[in-house]
């Protein structure tokens, strides 16, 4: 792998199927741009069909020849998960790129549809819930990719409260956002390695896109919402084609492996192109990876065909 891969490096995706939640903003609209661009039919799977509607104008009068193509999804729900996994395996039966970009950060206590904490709901349950409920129409698809969006959050305050995982007697915005990308890349490992031990073509890996600049913050309190995204904006990120680059990487480089972390490559992971990253010793417990799987699928009610 080079040392300063970039979009670039992203080959020919022509004949490819990329599903990609939350593709209308941020990251997630720079990684669908590109793979569109390459020659992906790509699914922008999002919650606001306006929204996705603009998104979609701006990648085709970027590249005109794009095949791109909108799915409602409300990570919120676990109804409208199952109606929009539904709609994508009838109009997929082929799927090689799941991106699980999707995410709510450091909002005020809230609860999804089902009644479980926002961000752990959101950010992960919904993203575990979709997985499943496609993942037979890539298990038969050879370099088929699911990617999960992690953060450097996961280190931050972060553990699975599994004895209040909405947090109901101590709420704190931070600490529920680092549960949920904790909650991340224990997923990806934990499927990493039941689809090894299936002997299946589809790998599982995740990326974080470091500090970029996205809407991530407009969930934070006013008055340290403008602050924060002015010295975010103007000091410490980088754009969001950058930062939507570790989602690339690992989406798209062949030389990827099962299980792999992709993050920035400049100092403390905030900044630069994309490199194999270490994640914290917590998310390769194996234990806590795999009591968190059978707690989602009871939370979830959706198996996975391992």
């Amino acid at each position: 792998m080079s040392a300063k891969w970039t979009a670039a490096d992203v080959g020919d995706q022509t004949g490819r199927v990329a599903i990609i939640t939350g593709a209308n903003t941020g990251i997630g609209f720079g990684a669908a741009a590109v793979l569109a661009a390459k020659g992906a039919h790509t699914v922008l799977a999002v919650r606001n069909l306006d929204k996705g509607n603009d998104a979609v104008a701006r990648i085709k009068a970027a590249s005109p020849n794009a095949t791109v193509t909108l799915q409602q999804l409300d990570l919120t729900s676990l109804e409208n998960i199952r109606k929009a996994a539904d709609n994508l395996r009838t109009d997929f039966p082929r799927v090689d790129l799941l991106i699980n970009n999707a995410g709510v950060m450091y909002t005020d206590k809230a609860s999804t549809n089902d009644g479980y904490e926002l961000q752990f709901g959101t950010n992960h349950l919904g993203h575990f819930a979709l997985t499943g409920l496609l993942l037979d129409n890539m298990l038969g698809v050879d370099g088929s990719r699911v990617v999960t969006v992690s953060s450097v959050g996961h280190r931050i305050r972060a553990k699975i409260h599994f004895d209040d995982l909405n947090l109901d007697h101590n709420y704190n915005r931070v600490v529920a956002y680092g549960q949920s990308k904790l909650a991340n890349l224990l997923f990806t490992y934990e499927l990493a390695r039941r689809l090894s031990a299936k002997g299946a073509p589809t790998i599982a890996t995740a990326a974080h896109p470091g500090a970029s600049d996205t809407e991530l913050l407009r969930n934070m309190p006013g008055g340290i919402r403008q602050i924060s995204q002015f010295f975010w904006s103007n000091f410490i990120a980088q754009n969001a084609d950058m930062g939507a680059e570790p989602t690339l990487r690992a989406a798209a480089d062949p030389g990827v492996q099962n299980g792999q972390y992709f993050g920035p490559g400049g100092f403390g992971e905030q900044k630069g192109h994309p490199k194999v990253v270490a994640s914290s010793a917590q998310s390769h417990d194996e234990a806590i990876q795999r009591r968190l799987w059978t707690v989602s699928e009871e939370l979830t009610g959706v198996t996975f065909p391992l």
